[in-house]
């Protein structure tokens, strides 16, 4: 099933991190269920969509900022299966828009990004811990998964 425009929902870097990484606790092991659980439920819906940003943050943690960081292989080959999914490049569009909306919101450019990224590709959701949750950037809600 192919999802609509609406709910096309975008992972944030740390979403995917938590997925992925090893949980040296019991918070971390939550989130690292419900990243898991919400990442699975988008694929089989075939609505999950990252970007290129986010596959770079995500390897730049899981390889030098994670308490057991993966080795550069390792990490690839984790991140070569979420990207089986819809990945959005970097494009002058989605830079200038980006720009845009750090003006207009007042976040980094980074945050910014990921906000257009997932206008670009028409999501609804913004899934992160990153960003004020329930918030709506440009027609994009973000939601915090682990609230």
């Amino acid at each position: 099933m192919t999802a609509d425009s609406a709910g096309f929902e975008f992972f944030d870097s740390n979403v995917i991190v938590y997925a992925l990484a090893c949980a040296d606790d019991a918070e971390s092991l939550r989130k690292k269920n419900v990243a898991r659980r919400l990442l699975l439920d988008a694929a089989e819906r075939n609505c999950a969509v990252i970007s290129a940003q986010v596959l770079s943050e995500a390897f730049v943690t899981l390889t030098r900022k994670s308490a057991t960081p993966m080795a550069p292989a390792e990490a690839a080959a984790h991140l070569r299966g979420i990207a089986t999914t819809r990945v959005v490049p970097l494009t002058a569009d989605v830079f200038f828009k980006a720009v845009e909306t750090q003006i207009r919101f007042q976040l980094s450019y980074w945050d910014s990004l990921i906000l257009s990224a997932a206008e670009s590709a028409r999501c609804g959701t913004v899934w992160s811990e990153d960003l004020n949750d329930g918030q709506m950037y440009a027609g994009v809600r973000v939601r915090n998964p682990f609230k």
